[in-house]
């Protein structure tokens, strides 16, 4: 009976790897496809004065280039705030503040990001890049936070006796034994995080921090469907290609031999 079962989580497992490979494969295939179909599309037809303004490779790239520098803007924001600050709050002495924090970080997401944006705005009176990547990376930092935290609480006290047992500091313990196999909750946050700042930047053209979102506002605002389109498009595929670089991430800088 327990060799059958064992066999059973075996064949799972090794399933479950399998459809996560494919996935790894399938996925920007998928959005190159679907991407260069649609760009194909735009710009073969007939388009008008205005359409063509929009729908030209320098703009596209332009467009395309300013969206994925907030988000990287973002996710380094997000990286050298989070995860220092989830580091300390699992430290026994920070432990009775740990709450607040993660309150504060709960009320950056909740909150509706054109909101969060529009009041930082408001309050600063900045326009452009960093006006647009603050407040997306405050909306966008709660996932890494939170799996900061969650990672190193669920790194076996054994291990973290062990080393305290050879004589290592608290610091080398953090950092040599418990942040190394938080590494994959931490991947996995991030992972969330970049996806929320994707598409979050699409509202970055409000305060003038361009990307794609000025794209689709103006085939929206000018009633033009191929540039929405091409927008939109755009900044969904540029989504899943940042979920797909995240899986990357998740599958081979984790720790190996823990799945």
């Amino acid at each position: 009976m327990s060799s059958t079962t064992a066999i059973k989580g075996f064949s799972t497992e090794s399933g479950s790897r399998r459809a996560d490979r494919v996935r790894l494969l399938a996925q920007p295939i998928a959005v190159v496809v679907i991407v260069g179909a649609v760009l194909v599309w735009a710009f073969t037809r007939d388009n008008d004065e205005i359409e063509a303004q929009s729908i030209q490779a320098s703009v596209l790239l332009q467009k395309t280039w300013e969206h994925v520098l907030i988000t990287l803007v973002v996710a380094a924001i997000v990286m050298l705030v989070a995860v220092p600050l989830g580091m300390m709050l699992t430290r026994s002495w920070a432990k009775p503040v740990a709450p607040v924090f993660i309150a504060i970080a709960n009320i950056g997401q909740a909150a509706p990001a054109l909101g969060v944006i529009v009041l930082f705005f408001l309050w600063t009176e900045w326009e452009g890049l960093w006006c647009a990547a603050l407040p997306i990376a405050f909306y966008s930092l709660l996932p890494v936070l939170r799996n900061t935290i969650t990672g190193i609480q669920q790194v076996d006290p054994a291990l973290v006796d062990a080393g305290r047992g050879i004589g290592m500091s608290g610091s080398a313990v953090l950092l040599r034994i418990e942040v190394p196999l938080a590494i994959p909750l931490i991947l996995a946050g991030l992972r969330t995080s970049l996806v929320l700042a994707v598409g979050t930047a699409t509202l970055a053209f409000f305060v003038n921090g361009g990307g794609l979102g000025e794209l689709v506002d103006t085939g929206y605002k000018l009633n033009r469907v191929p540039v929405l389109v091409v927008g939109a498009v755009l900044a969904v595929g540029l989504a899943l290609l940042i979920d797909w670089l995240g899986a990357l991430l998740e599958e081979y800088l984790g720790p190996k031999g823990l799945s």
